[in-house]
Formats: structure tokens, C-alpha cells, sequence
């Protein structure tokens, strides 16, 4: 067998997150950096992951009636300023456009940051009657954000994919029913495809997206204590029906401006997903999501490597159904290839060796757990598909706890210090305005609100910090 170099993780997940995390999403496949800061490759093996959250995505709006398009990459100058606090809240974001060869441009172009802009002044041209509406339209793109200046593959990046759906409504009731639906929808892929329990919720006025009437989010904890949002609803109103002309005549002969959401969340999904169910060893795929559900490892020796190799093939048979690789190569031993796809965190190992051949059987590994199962060979797809969907719920369960378990509530702000010193959420009593949570950003030294959970009863609690009645309970943590 040929040796090779460890390629192992060196640091402990609890010890040094920011280096455990570098070190697997490398490591593992995922990603290759390139000479353009915040610009990464999406590697086969992390790209077949976007796909099926694509497609799990994709058919649920679908189902809502949502239609894909696409729009142009470049957005010129004059669109992107036509809603005032939508450019304001993106010029410091946005990479420009300005040389075509030698030649300058007439008119700046924006490298997409977000479509708003360049949608809606098409959508003023579709739109003209009440029957036109609602108007569901959705694309699958890339965009740039170039301000930050610490990229963190996948959480933060200049460059990223993500789906951004823009629609348009008759009454702001139909507009708002949206609003929670797409959030939904959103909680769906990340509990029941990712195993990622969120909180779902309304974002400050501070914090909403710019342009927008309001925002609501889902949000949850990373490994190490900061907060990270996963994706956005926004309810837009007509501000950007009344700057880009976007009228239709209602059945009472009227002229009205449409109502519009925009709704997107991105490749950083894949991101928190990692962090969250990955451990020292590597990553630990949620079974729905991964790109190989199983992996069969012949056992391989000289005098039975003939048996062993067919029996291997025959198992694979079996499980047609389901993502299997078949690990059949002989420059590396054994040993090493459990090392390695446990680093890629596949959810079962299959070994078939001599022993297991003699008893008519598999030995089974979970990676979530290391638990060895021996199977008989005939039993072997309906175990698999059983402890795949066991390792699912098991990852939801073990994240679920640990979010739950790094929430504290409080209406005492000494309590609320030290929960974010210790990096965990804060829920405490809020009055909703804007000096207060400037205020407490600066005294925790840099914890955020996330969001505001929907139906509460009104807290019969002061505000964390000021004397006025509390409005309602709100989540603050530092975040990214």
C-alpha cells in the first residue's frame, strides 16, 4: 500500500474554531482559494451540495407558483440609484464597471450586488392590469459585495451564488402573506435538509434591509457563539413601485403601484451547515443533503481480494437507491480511506471484508457517532435507509439542543452581559428603538438584535435598558 502525508485535521473543532474550519472546508474538497480576495472555486463536491439545496429550494416555490428568469450581471448607474435608501445601504458594497479595453464608459455599471434595481424596470413594462398580478418571478445567479475586508469562505465572500425571488402584488395583504410563506420555506430547507434549527423572526428597523418596509430572518448560533443569519423575506411595499413606476389598473378602473417582497438566501447556507454538524475528525454530512450518502470500503487481501471485490459490487447493487461510492482502489490501505471520507463526512461507511463475507454479512459505520453495526447482507438497503434517516433526525436533535441551550433570558442587563461575554444569545425585554440597541451594541461590545419573534404577547417587562414598557422579547449576539 502507498503511503501518503496526513491530511487530517491538526486542531480540535472547541479549541480553534476559525483554523478547524479553514482546515476542513480544504481538506475536505470543498473550496480552492484563487488571487482575487473573497473569490473561491466551489469544487465539485461542495457544488453538488448547492445543487440539491437548489432543488429542494426550487420545487417549493415552485409549487407557490414562482417562475424562473434571469437578468443581466451589469446594472447601470442610474437604475441603482433610483431608490434612495436601497443605494445607500449598497454603494459601499458595490464593484464598478467603468473601461470597456481603453475605452470609458458613458455611464458607470454596477456589478450585480442585488437585482431590485434592474428587475423592477423591467417589471413596470409587464405589469399593466390587475391580472397581471401577482407577478412571481425568481432567479439562481451570482452577485459581488466587495466592503468587508476579512472573506471567510462561504459565510462572507465578495463573490457568491444564492436565489433572489422579486414579486409583485395587488394589495399589501397578499404581498405580506408572502412574506412568512417564503420564510417558511426557508425554515424548511434549513431544519429539515441542512438539520440547522433556526429562529425565525422580524428584523429591527435598524437592521432590515435597505429600501425595504420591513424584514424578517432566520438566524442561528455557530460553534462558536456568534450568531449568523441564514436567510432573508422582505416586504418592500411600493417604495420601489413608486421610484420605478410600477403601476397597474385595479377593477375599479384605478391606477395603483404594485406591492413587492424580495426573499434570497446563498451558499453560506452550506457554510453554516458545516460548522454546525462538523467535528475534530472532519465533516458529518446531513444524509439528505450529501452528495454520497455511503461509501464501501473492500477489505482487501491477496488471497481474497477477487471475493471481496465482487461481494463489494453485488452490496452496491443493493443500494441503487441511495448515493453510493465504491472505494475499490489499491494505493491506499484501508486504514486510511476511512480517514479520509470520514473527513468528507459521509454519513455511512460500509466495510466488506473476508470475516464479513463468511457471515454473510456488512460491518456498518455511522460518522455521526462511530457506532459499528454488523448487517446481514440481505437486510443491508432497508438499514441503510433507516439509519440514514436516524443520523438526520440525530444531527437536528444534538444542534437543536445546543442553540437551545446557548439562549438565556433576561430582563436584567448585568445577566445579559455576562450570557454575551459568554457567547450566547441574549433574549431580554426591548422598547423596539433604535438608541436603546445602540446603546447595548456598545455596552456588550458588539451584540446585535437578530430578530424579534412574530405573535408574542406584549411582555409586561421594562426595557433592558431604559425605563419605557418593554414592546416585546427580541434575541441579541454578536454575529457575522
Amino acid at each position: 500500500m502507498m503511503k501518503t502525508e496526513d491530511k487530517g485535521i491538526t486542531v480540535k473543532k472547541s479549541e480553534n474554531f476559525s483554523e478547524w474550519y479553514t482546515q476542513v472546508i480544504t481538506k475536505a474538497e470543498l473550496i480552492e482559494y484563487t488571487g482575487v480576495s473573497g473569490c473561491m472555486v466551489l469544487r465539485p463536491y461542495s457544488y453538488e451540495i448547492w445543487e440539491k439545496i437548489k432543488d429542494f429550494f426550487d420545487k417549493e416555490i415552485k409549487k407557490l407558483g414562482v417562475k424562473n428568469a434571469y437578468f443581466p450581471l451589469l446594472i447601470p448607474e442610474s437604475l441603482l440609484t433610483k431608490e434612495k435608501e436601497h443605494v445607500k445601504g449598497f454603494s459601499p458594497e458595490v464593484a464598478w464597471v467603468t473601461h470597456a479595453g481603453n475605452s470609458k464608459l458613458s455611464e458607470r455599471l454596477a456589478i450585480r450586488p442585488t437585482s431590485e434595481t434592474i428587475m423592477y424596470d423591467t417589471y413596470k413594462k409587464w405589469i399593466r392590469s390587475y391580472q397581471d398580478l401577482p407577478l412571481l418571478i425568481n432567479q439562481w445567479c451570482n452577485v459581488v459585495r466587495w466592503e468587508f475586508k476579512h472573506p471567510v469562505p462561504f459565510l462572507r465572500t465578495r463573490e457568491f451564488l444564492w436565489q433572489e425571488g422579486h414579486t409583485a402584488h395587488a394589495t399589501k395583504e397578499g404581498a405580506d402573506t408572502e412574506v412568512l410563506i417564503i420564510l417558511d420555506r426557508y425554515t424548511k430547507v434549513f431544519e429539515e435538509l441542512l438539520a440547522v434549527p433556526v429562529l425565525k423572526g422580524l428584523k429591527s428597523e435598524k437592521e432590515k434591509f435597505a429600501g425595504a418596509d420591513y424584514t424578517t430572518s432566520v438566524e442561528t448560533i455557530f460553534p462558536d457563539g456568534k450568531a449568523i443569519q441564514g436567510g432573508t423575506s422582505h416586504a418592500l411595499g411600493q417604495n420601489f413601485s413608486k421610484s420605478f413606476g410600477i403601476t397597474f389598473t385595479d377593477e375599479k378602473e384605478k391606477r395603483q403601484h404594485v406591492w413587492q417582497n424580495s426573499w434570497g438566501f446563498s451558499t453560506r447556507s452550506i457554510g453554516i451547515m458545516l460548522a454546525i454538524h462538523g467535528d475534530d475528525k472532519g465533516l458529518i454530512m446531513p444524509p439528505r443533503v450529501a452528495p454520497i450518502q455511503a461509501v464501501i470500503v473492500p477489505i482487501i487481501f491477496d488471497k481474497t481480494k477477487k471475493e471481496v471485490l465482487e461481494k463489494s459490487n453485488e452490496i452496491k447493487g443493493k443500494l441503487k437507491n441511495f448515493l453510493v461510492e465504491l472505494d475499490a482502489g489499491e494505493n491506499y490501505s484501508a486504514g486510511w480511506k476511512f480517514h479520509q471520507w470520514e473527513l468528507k463526512g459521509v454519513p455511512l461507511r460500509i466495510e466488506v471484508g473476508p470475516k464479513d463475507i463468511e457471515k454473510k454479512q456488512v460491518t456498518i459505520v455511522r460518522r455521526d457517532t462511530g457506532e459499528k453495526i454488523a448487517v446481514k447482507e440481505t437486510d443491508v438497503a432497508v438499514k441503510v435507509k433507516d439509519l440514514l434517516e436516524e443520523i438526520q433526525t440525530s444531527l437536528f436533535s444534538k444542534a437543536k439542543k445546543f442553540l437551545d441551550e446557548n439562549i438565556v433570558k433576561t430582563d436584567d442587563f448585568e445577566t445579559m452581559k455576562v450570557a454575551i461575554k459568554a457567547k450566547k444569545f441574549a433574549f431580554v425585554p426591548w422598547c423596539g428603538k433604535e438608541e436603546c440597541e445602540g446603546w447595548i451594541k456598545d455596552k456588550t461590545a458588539g451584540a446585535k438584535s437578530l430578530n424579534i419573534p412574530f405573535n408574542q404577547k406584549k411582555p409586561k417587562k421594562k426595557c433592558i435598558h431604559c425605563d419605557k414598557a418593554a414592546e416585546y422579547y427580541a434575541y441579541f449576539a454578536k454575529s457575522y
